[in-house]
């Protein structure tokens, strides 16, 4: 009989959640703008603990894994959990994986008395949709995400006022 859990990360896991980020990161096309590091993962997740990741486990081995982080909606007046990464191994996709770890964060979510939970998918991506989409979610097609990355991040910071 297999045995299922999930369990949450801790530091000793920094390489295994740049393997899942890697991993996900070759099935979405982006292999070339993963520059994460182990040591990076350390500071950010467990020094600064500015996200946390849960692993689906089978059998004691790690399948899949979520990485999740709050923010806060001034619309809501309460916190939400993000979710910025899920990725369940191919091998075991369609067999419940990936629905137990958001059903975690889900839980999580009520218990942090958050009053949404988001993410976001990439438009080509149909099988994910579908299951999104089956568990009740609802894109927001109205919204464009928008994003500054170091270069631009410097530009204007070190732009001055009017």
């Amino acid at each position: 009989m297999s045995v299922f859990s999930i369990r949450e990360a801790g530091p000793e896991d920094c390489g295994l959640i740049l393997q899942f980020i890697r991993s996900l990161a070759e099935y979405e096309k982006m292999l070339d703008g993963v520059t994460a590091t182990e040591s990076l993962l350390r500071e950010w997740l467990f020094e600064k603990q500015a996200a946390r990741v849960i692993f689906a486990c089978k059998d004691g081995r790690e399948v899949g894994f979520a990485l999740y982080y709050f923010k806060y909606s001034t619309f809501v007046g309460r916190g939400s959990l993000h979710l910025e990464d899920l990725f369940v191994y191919p091998e075991y996709r369609g067999k419940g994986y990936g629905k137990s770890l958001l059903q975690e964060l889900a839980r999580i979510a009520r218990l942090e008395n958050c009053g949404r939970m988001d993410w976001t998918c990439l438009d080509w991506n149909e099988p994910s949709i579908r299951f999104y989409r089956s568990l009740g979610a609802k894109p927001m097609d109205a919204w464009t995400i928008y994003r500054l990355t170091d270069e631009g991040i410097d530009a204007l910071a070190a732009a001055t006022g009017p």
